[in-house]
């Protein structure tokens, strides 16, 4: 997969990582790149086609699919994240959260993938977290949905294998966006990420771990489970 010359479609491109992913895209020679939101008005990069899309919403994807049936790369960035545990409060907030992050992911993958299959293979790029592997107080619920997209991501790799599409799997830990504005903690620069997550794309790789908490947890699955969850294990 070559980003040059590629026609991308970038999800939640009105901020964050998706607005890297818009412009890296075009610095690295992709032809076209469309670049969606659910408030298009919010799109500030240059040089992109700016559609509406709400990813949870089946007609308006079908829409960007038709519009769109030039796509060779598509990248599943649009998420969200409420912050939530299992128990206690409004469970509308998982809902949400499984709602965007697992099935508007399957959404794009079930509309694009005749897009991609018709345009010789191209790639998908679903950007997932390292919570996929790691349940964290105060956000169980997200890591619950990036779980499930997680698991999204290896079986449509598989399915799509047959029509050419490379499938990746984007990895990252806390990153300075505006969904972690606020928390105080180490974060990734999401120039960074993209780099290494475009880099990746054109590597043929499988999947892209951006930083060494996610090496380091990935590790650490594989070991017991007390290494991940020690305060259970010390009270």
């Amino acid at each position: 997969m070559k980003i040059s010359g590629s026609v991308a479609l970038v999800t939640g491109a009105g901020r964050g990582i998706g607005k890297h992913f818009a412009a890296q895209l075009l610095e690295r020679g992709a032809s076209k790149v469309y670049a969606t939101a659910r408030d298009p008005e919010k799109v500030d990069v240059p040089g992109v086609e700016v559609l509406r899309l709400d990813i949870t919403d089946p007609d308006s994807v079908a829409e960007a699919a038709a519009r769109a049936s030039d796509v060779t790369l598509l990248v599943n960035n649009a998420g969200v994240s409420n912050f939530r545990n299992f128990l206690g409060g409004d469970p509308g907030g998982a809902r949400q959260e499984m709602e965007t992050n697992y099935y508007g992911t399957l959404n794009m993958v079930r509309a694009f993938a005749p897009v991609l299959g018709a345009n010789g293979g191209g790639a998908i790029l679903n950007v997932l977290s390292v919570l996929s592997w790691l349940s964290f107080d105060g956000s169980n619920t997200y890591a619950a949905a990036k779980a499930a997209e997680w698991s999204l991501t290896n079986g449509v790799r598989l399915e799509l294998a047959g029509q050419g599409t490379l499938v990746t799997g984007l990895v990252l830990a806390s990153t300075d966006t505006d969904m972690m504005a606020g928390i105080d903690v180490e974060k990734n620069d999401p120039a960074d990420v993209v780099r290494a997550a475009l880099d990746g794309i054109e590597a043929g790789k499988l999947e892209v771990i951006a930083d060494d908490q996610s090496a380091q947890v990935k590790a650490a699955m594989a070991a017991d489970p007390a290494m991940l969850y020690s305060r259970v294990v010390s009270g």
